[in-house]
């Protein structure tokens, strides 16, 4: 038949034809076909079209005037020869109309370069969730990824969200990203996590999304992206996710306002690592006393002489005495001051190991109340340095110390620490609690200062 004799065909005529009939026209004589023709084509006419007949023969118009029922009786193949300027010409009905297996067989260049947005935004939940890897990946542009409904992202299976690139990551609209899923979240790579994620997506994220986020992801977050984090979702945190912060996420990230919204299991989860190169003087200030309270001994311990000094009096006189018993001496000699010193409680006192207290200065030991000096367990006063006694205590605290407390006196306490001055401080009950060895070893000045 002659392209004019094709196009007289009428409508019974072209249904009369057969699939052999069909198969035969070549590309010249499908494209003679007039659009008011083509409706006529049966579907098993239509899935007999080899891809030569449909990439090199129909026009765009032919393409526009297929129907759905046409469109969807494309064999894989046929819609994988259509080419971009065919698939972009298709009406978006039929577009949404594609079989899953349709969908898939499209090409990343026709997906790219073929879909418009218009087509996109039309696309069924089912035809979206059968998009391939390397259709997102390779085929979806940013223009396209923007063009994404909700409902479309929230389609898209975890191996499509792990698909999108670091671009198409922060192309996508935070109105999509709050819609996420949490095994979509927690299908995302640390590449995109880290250069994808826009700090204005990292707001979005919902308090569910970022406990989906893995251990890996949230070791991954820049310091901006975790200082753009709202307390709310911090407070959130799983222990898990707060123990694999970094050190640098934990200084340069955490907000002092981020910090005081810690919860105390979260306190408690921070590594000895994250604490001692972590906080910083101005997040330790931030913490509260039940945060306080809430640190393990060992981040107690791990804590610095300048986080020690930083911390505020009602957290230190708040702090257990578990966590009192193990500050190290470096933390008791050149951390604690003076006022916190004071702020210590009696049995917070006595909680300080020997050692510790031998860390004192003595202008800590002269600092303390005369309450917690009466407080001090015997096997702490005895290991007084005798520096300690002479230049720390004052004639005020010796004046307090129990009998028991100056039985507990070492002999070279008495002789080389007690000031004449603290000798006439000392109470007749006191000087009768004195040992017979105490006694002897009073030097003559002592004993001559001694009251009638």
């Amino acid at each position: 038949m002659t392209t004019a004799q094709i196009g007289a065909l009428t409508t019974i005529q072209i249904v009369a034809l057969t699939t052999a009939d069909i198969q035969a026209l070549t590309t010249t004589q499908v494209a003679a076909f007039t659009t008011v023709q083509i409706p006529a084509f049966e579907t098993r006419d239509i899935a007999v079209l080899s891809t030569t007949q449909i990439s090199q023969g129909m026009t765009t118009d032919q393409v526009v005037a297929l129907t759905t029922s046409q469109v969807q009786a494309l064999t894989t193949a046929g819609v994988a020869s259509l080419t971009t300027t065919q698939v972009a010409a298709m009406e978006t009905t039929d577009v949404a109309a594609l079989k899953t297996s349709q969908v898939a067989a499209l090409t990343t260049a026709q997906v790219q370069s073929g879909l418009t947005t218009a087509q996109v935004a039309v696309l069924t939940s089912a035809q979206v969730a059968a998009l391939t890897t390397a259709q997102v990946q390779s085929g979806l542009t940013t223009a396209q990824v923007v063009a994404l409904t909700t409902a479309q992202v929230q389609a898209l299976t975890t191996a499509g969200v792990a698909a999108l690139t670091t671009t198409q990551v922060a192309a996508m609209e935070t109105t999509d990203v709050a819609a996420l899923k949490t095994n979509q979240v927690a299908a995302l790579t640390t590449a995109q996590v880290q250069s994808g994620l826009t700090t204005a997506e990292v707001v979005a994220l919902t308090t569910a999304q970022v406990q989906a986020l893995t251990t890996a992801g949230v070791a991954a977050l820049t310091t901006t992206q975790v200082a753009a984090m709202e307390t709310t979702d911090v407070a959130a945190l799983k222990t898990s996710q707060v123990a694999v912060l970094t050190t640098a996420q934990v200084q340069s990230g955490l907000t002092t306002a981020q910090v005081a919204a810690l919860t105390s299991v979260q306190v408690a989860a921070l590594t000895t690592a994250q604490v001692q190169s972590g906080l910083t003087t101005a997040q330790v200030v931030a913490l509260t006393t039940s945060q306080v309270q809430a640190l393990t001994t060992a981040g107690v311990a791990a804590l610095t002489t300048t986080q020690v000094a930083a911390m505020e009096t009602t957290d230190v006189a708040a702090l257990k005495t578990s966590q009192v018993a193990a500050l190290t001496t470096a933390q008791v000699q050149s951390g604690l001051t003076t006022a916190q010193v004071v702020a210590l409680t009696t049995a917070q006192v006595q909680a300080l190991t020997t050692a510790g207290v031998v860390a004192l200065t003595t202008t800590q030991v002269a600092a303390m109340e005369t309450t917690d000096v009466a407080a001090l367990r015997t096997s702490q006063v005895a290991a007084l340095t005798t520096a300690q006694v002479q230049s720390g205590l004052t004639t005020a605290q010796v004046a307090v110390l129990t009998s028991a407390q100056v039985a507990a006196l070492t002999t070279a306490q008495v002789q080389s620490g007690l000031t004449t001055a603290q000798v006439v401080a000392l109470t007749t009950a006191q000087v009768q609690a004195l040992t017979t060895a105490g006694v002897a070893a009073l030097t003559t000045t002592q004993v001559a200062a001694m009251e009638t």
